[in-house]
């Protein structure tokens, strides 16, 4: 069984940072591309960065230039450092990522149980 565990959430203020975490864990053969998501109040999920395998990251619009998506492959984990963080990055955001179970090659998508980020001051 494989879980997506999300930490770092929380109430932040205008122009601070937050460092969320997503660790994959069970019974894992590999772990491909991991992507956080996010889901404001009264709004569809949206896609925030996306990050290969190999370490390719790309980013919405809006995020670009303040938040950094990371990865570490030997510990199936991705970071997502949330830097000049503003009002409209409040959300819920949430893990996913494509893994293959052990004993079966074929990725199937997850996701984490997500993480609440509120900005006010």
């Amino acid at each position: 069984q494989v879980q997506l565990v999300e930490s770092g959430g929380g109430l932040v203020q205008p122009g601070g940072s937050l460092n969320l975490s997503c660790v994959a864990s069970g019974t894992i053969f590999r772990v491909y591309a991991m992507a956080y998501y996010r889901q404001a109040p009264g709004k569809e999920r949206e896609l925030v960065a996306h990050i290969t395998s190999g370490g390719t990251a790309d980013y919405a619009d809006s995020v670009k230039g303040r938040f950094t998506i990371s990865r570490d492959n030997s510990k199936n984990t991705m970071y997502l450092q949330m830097n000049n963080i503003k009002p409209e990055d409040t959300a819920v955001y949430y893990c996913n990522a494509d893994v293959a179970p052990y004993n079966d090659p074929r990725p199937y998508a997850y996701w984490g149980q997500g993480t609440r980020v509120t900005v006010s001051s």
